[in-house]
């Protein structure tokens, strides 16, 4: 028997009279019969809590949220008044940064493959930091400089040759990687000395990242090592060092604080003799933790022997990342916390796909029955930014929730937004 672990779920949740899920002193249930199912429900407190407890870490100015964990014009706004830059990867994430009113100068644009229209539109912006990952990008800013637009102050993106211990399809430090300029090859090198030759660019410093849901703080401790090699001779003002700080997911696992992170880097860079100035990107420790997503049980399934199905209004659409990872997470049922969990069940959704699952081996009360609501925790990152209309599904509705009040942050979509690019 498990009753679902409190610590998975949002900062302000507590447990009403009868039993059931309050966030920020609501009621799940109440606000899923107002907004429907599926839904995602943001802990705002929560999130603001974690922004701060980062910039009290690092410093101000000094931490970066990684936008594609979740990304709105709410979350942007909110990262923005809490102190923090933001990282975009996509003329979209721009688009939408912008849109919510973050000054250019306070973005850092990534991303392995930059079009030309990209850059020009960031450049025009003034987006305070370019990171640059290749030799074709370096071409692309030259073209760009002799067109006349303004000089960007980048960092270059190396792959520090660390391997972190973490999905092979997170791991980005590794030499092999699609990512940046390999050190242990010598491209990292290379390209450092090309940046400072060029007039059209201005070399600032360094960014690596090891990779994403990183448990073992010393992963982080390693890179910084090797990235203070490669930085001590030039001198260079800022040192990037990524995000990946993971979370826990399940009963049973456990993760450092943002706190905790801070400390090794910041001493892994002290003991380095490097005066730069360091900056991190976190984005799954902001906002994973924050977020649940509720679901309406719509069919149960049980095949004698073998198992039983619960069947939810979504799946892989709101959250891809079990079909994509083999991630794994809780389950519960709102209306009743605390009860002991002490039916075995595999949760999935309602796509034409055997593998469109949710939670793998999911514990529920016996008692789970069509139309209870079933929500799974720590879905406030990459579940709504990985999000897609497979089967013509529409995205859920996002409700941020603080102090008894709700407010829609993104609408549910409708039947007719899923005509809005065709052509009639």
């Amino acid at each position: 028997m498990s009753r679902i672990p409190p610590e998975l779920l949002p900062d302000h949740a507590s447990i009403g009279a009868d039993g059931q899920l309050l966030i920020a002193g609501l009621d799940v249930a109440d606000l899923a019969a107002e907004h429907g199912t599926p839904l995602f429900i943001y802990d705002e407190d929560h999130l603001r809590a974690r922004c701060r407890e980062a910039v009290e870490a690092f410093g101000a100015g000094n931490v970066v949220y990684a936008t594609k964990a979740f990304l709105c014009v709410a979350m942007a706004r909110l990262a923005h008044e809490e102190g923090l830059l933001l990282d975009v990867a996509t003329g979209g994430e721009l688009h939408v940064a912008l849109a919510a009113g973050v000054p250019a100068h306070r973005l850092v644009f990534h991303g392995n493959n930059k079009s030309m229209e990209e850059l020009r539109t960031a450049l025009t912006a003034r987006v305070g930091l370019l990171v640059v990952d290749s030799f074709d990008e370096l071409d692309r800013l030259d073209a760009l400089h002799a067109e006349g637009l303004p000089v960007p102050t980048i960092q270059l993106r190396v792959t520090p040759g660390v391997e972190a211990h973490t999905h092979e399809f997170v791991r980005t430090g590794q030499e092999d990687s699609k990512f940046g300029f390999g050190l242990p090859s010598g491209a990292a090198a290379e390209a450092t000395e090309r940046a400072l030759r060029s007039a059209s660019v201005e070399l600032a410093g360094f960014h690596a990242h090891v990779g994403s849901q990183v448990f073992a703080v010393d992963n982080f401790a390693r890179v910084a090592d090797v990235m203070a090699e490669l930085a001590r001779p030039y001198d260079l003002p800022l040192l990037t060092l990524g995000g990946g700080l993971g979370v826990a997911y399940i009963e049973g696992e456990s993760a450092p604080s943002i706190t905790e992170w801070a400390r090794v880097l910041r001493k892994a860079v002290d003991e380095s003799g490097l005066t730069a100035r360091l900056l991190v990107e976190p984005g799954r420790a902001i906002v994973a933790s924050a977020a649940i997503t509720v679901y309406t049980v719509g069919t149960i399934k049980d095949i004698a022997g073998v198992r039983t199905y619960v069947a939810v209004d979504g799946g892989m659409s709101d959250n891809p990342r079990p079909v994509l990872y083999g991630s794994g997470y809780e389950t519960f049922l709102p209306r009743a916390v605390d009860a002991d969990r002490t039916r075995p069940v595999r949760v999935v959704g309602k796509h034409c796909e055997s593998g469109d699952l949710l939670v793998r081996d999911g514990l529920v009360p016996g008692d789970v029955s069509v139309g209870d609501l079933l929500a799974t925790p720590v879905t406030g990152a990459y579940g709504h930014s990985m999000g897609s209309n497979y089967n013509k599904v529409p995205r859920p509705a996002v409700v941020f929730v603080t102090d008894g009040q709700a407010r829609v942050v993104v609408r549910r979509e409708t039947y007719d937004d899923l005509l809005h690019l065709d052509v009639l």
